[in-house]
């Protein structure tokens, strides 16, 4: 279970994880030591993944966001796992939930612009052997994207 000193470094860890172990310590109140060890703690314990750093979409040509909901032709699991290792070797896929209801996943697409969305849709998508359909919407602007969990 996490106390507060480990929720306040998630916090600050997840609003800029460039942070120097010596300014994290002094944001949350602790010493350098204790916070590496907790750092390393919540890593091994896999509360903390791997650090990145988050590009500009719309400055890398990537401006258009395409909600992409997909049905399947069967539920057999060598075709749910290579959809699976399609969709995550698919650069453009950003998110793929597998979801209940009327369509069995849902994936946010990037793309240049519409005509590149629609050379993945109908040569990479709707070519695969377990697609049997996908429905596709237009995101007109991200009206809130957020990356950090909340701790509270």
């Amino acid at each position: 279970m996490l106390d507060r000193l480990d929720k306040r470094i998630l916090g600050e860890l997840q609003k800029d994880a460039s942070l120097s172990n010596a300014e994290l310590a002094e944001r949350v109140g602790s010493s350098g030591p204790s916070c590496w060890r907790r750092i390393r703690q919540l890593e091994e314990a896999g509360v903390l993944g791997r650090t990145v750093r988050l590009a500009n979409q719309a400055l890398l040509g990537k401006s258009v966001n395409m909600i992409c909901s997909v049905r399947m032709r069967t539920f057999e699991a060598e075709s749910i796992a290579a959809f699976e290792r399609f969709i995550a070797d698919e650069t453009r896929v950003m998110e793929c939930f597998s979801m209940s209801g009327e369509w069995d996943y849902l994936l946010r697409v990037i793309a240049s612009d519409v005509a590149d969305y629609e050379q993945f849709l109908m040569h990479r998508l709707l070519k695969h052997p377990s697609v049997a359909s996908a429905s596709s919407h237009l995101a007109l602007r991200i009206a809130k994207y957020e990356t950090a969990i909340p701790t509270d």
